[in-house]
């Protein structure tokens, strides 16, 4: 009998919690491949606003799922799933070591215990959804989902329309809350899927993750990142409604670029929307009792991390 692989690594953690420096710095100890597990990465042309590693950080370790969508197309947890368990089997017949570093939960979810029968996408149905919300708000069509989904709902903003509406969508097309398929797959890993070991970055002060999103919110400015969006609304074929110009941050400056906000009220609810991210994904990771949790905010907590890894690789 072969022996079976070793479960994949999987840094996982809020946004700003340092996924991407204990990633790379693990890439100057170990011959790894780096998987993102991040929505907005896929995405070509989004590079300021989503922190993308840049030249010099994909020298050290190869990167993939960076750039392989167009703003304008669809990317979805089906998709990441089918190209992680490819790129995994890929990296492991190289000879390296793949590991999945990013922030997007769902996608961690559905690689571990696989999709179940989640309903597709509905055109109708969403477009039906989306018609409510243009009249009566997303916070009502949040309540809404409260009254069915009450589990998902807590873990949800009403901003968080791209989630809100699919979750809607699901009860909708099923008659079963999204929570309720969720639970059905909870500790059932996909049939053909990798085993995956988790380590979470968590803050044990949430007020100084919260100062390390303002300041790198604020590095972003300074990079261009209204620039960037500029020249993405420059293009013509997007526009607010698409997943990718609904990610935390592009949202709020497509907002302000059509001089609906002024800068300091677009700072300020950019900052704000990137801390509610981050609570939904501490939600999330808190969610997930094997995940072996490091503390983000100790400046010494990476070697203890590094320790873990390469003895668990």
């Amino acid at each position: 009998m072969m022996p079976a692989e070793p479960p994949v690594w999987v840094l996982a953690g809020p946004t700003a919690s340092g996924k991407t420096a204990l990633a790379l710095a693990l890439a100057r100890r170990l011959p790894i491949e780096i998987i993102s597990m991040d929505s907005a990465l896929v995405y070509r042309g989004m590079d300021i606003g989503t922190a993308k590693p840049d030249p010099a950080e994909r020298a050290l370790a190869p990167h993939h799922l960076l750039d392989v969508r167009d703003p304008c197309e669809p990317y979805s947890a089906a998709d990441f799933v089918s190209d992680a368990s490819r790129l995994i089997a890929e990296i492991r017949a190289r000879g390296s070591v793949p590991i999945i570093a990013g922030g997007t939960m769902l996608y961690l979810h559905a690689l571990a215990h696989g999709l179940g029968d989640l309903p597709r996408a509905d055109a109708q149905v969403r477009a039906r959804i989306a018609a409510r919300a243009n009249l009566g708000g997303w916070q009502a069509l949040h309540a809404e989902l409260a009254a069915i989904d009450p589990e998902t709902a807590a873990r949800l903003e009403p901003a968080d329309t791209q989630r809100v509406q699919r979750a809607l969508e699901v009860f909708e097309l099923s008659g079963k809350p999204l929570s309720a398929h969720f639970r059905a797959q909870q500790g059932r890993r996909a049939r053909s899927g990798p085993a995956l070991r988790v380590l979470a970055l968590e803050p044990s002060d949430r007020s100084m993750l919260h100062q390390r999103i303002a300041s790198r919110f604020d590095t972003m400015l300074a990079a261009g990142f209204l620039a960037e969006v500029d020249a993405l609304r420059a293009r013509g074929d997007l526009h607010p409604g698409l997943p990718s110009m609904r990610a935390v941050g592009y949202r709020q400056a497509w907002i302000h670029l059509d001089g609906e906000t002024d800068a300091a009220t677009f700072r300020a609810q950019a900052i704000a929307a990137t801390r509610q991210l981050a609570k939904r994904q501490l939600t999330w990771l808190r969610s997930m009792p094997d995940r072996l949790v490091v503390d983000c905010c100790d400046p010494e907590a990476i070697g203890p991390a590094m320790d873990t890894l390469l003895q668990g690789r």
